[in-house]
């Protein structure tokens, strides 16, 4: 189905404002802008292409396992209180279950800080699945497509997949942090594409907040 032109849209957002009655507060009619993600696409060397990929195609479920009952009971407090605070955001109870421990077994297997990650998500695409900005960036973790080709199977549109993209995004952050030795502010600026700049890493840090128990 060919989608309405800008002008039509326009028009048809004019033809809202003269119909909607004076004094009555206008809707959001629009969700709120979020940070596009822009990774720049950087020549590898073949040892860092091969490891990427094969973190990337390693498969496993992610279903977490717990050696001790007090971590699996920290683990279920977690996800109680992220269901919680997700539930203002997203209305689909069944996507929180399935997004929430994708997200923190996905973190974990990067190395990365779960609320470091849902805060990314919040800037990145303010947890819209099929989130694409104007670069080209796509889902949760507004993942380029060139990464597939790179390190994937060049189908760009499995990241529109949930687990799949979240795990691209969080392998490349891996990757950025490594790059630029734990440096959390330049490698944050690597993934949005605006390394050494202060308002994406500031807005991260700002969101990763509103994640932390």
């Amino acid at each position: 189905m060919q989608r309405p032109s800008f002008f039509s849209r326009r028009k048809a957002l004019a033809h809202i404002l003269r119909a909607w009655p004076a004094g009555l507060a206008l809707p959001l009619l629009f969700p709120p802008s979020a940070y596009a993600g822009r990774q720049v696409e950087e020549p590898l060397i073949d040892s860092v292409r091969s490891a990427l990929s094969s973190a990337i195609h390693q498969s496993a479920p992610p279903v977490p396992t717990f050696a001790q009952d007090s971590v699996r009971q920290q683990y279920a407090r977690w996800l109680d209180s992220m269901a919680e605070r997700l539930r203002r955001r997203k209305a689909d109870a069944l996507e929180h279950k399935e997004f929430l421990p994708t997200v923190w077994y996905e973190s974990k297997r990067a190395g990365l800080d779960v609320a470091l990650v849902l805060g990314l998500i919040q800037v990145e695409s303010n947890f819209r699945k099929f989130a694409i900005s104007s670069a080209g960036a796509r889902g949760y973790m507004q993942v380029m497509p060139f990464w597939t080709r790179l390190i994937g199977d060049g189908d760009a549109g499995t990241l529109f997949h949930m687990q799949t993209n979240l795990r691209f995004g969080c392998v490349i952050l891996r990757h950025y942090l490594d790059t630029e030795n734990g440096d959390l502010f330049l490698a944050l600026g690597r993934y949005n594409g605006s390394r050494g700049q202060r308002p994406y890493p500031d807005a991260v840090l700002a969101a990763r907040r509103a994640w932390e128990l």
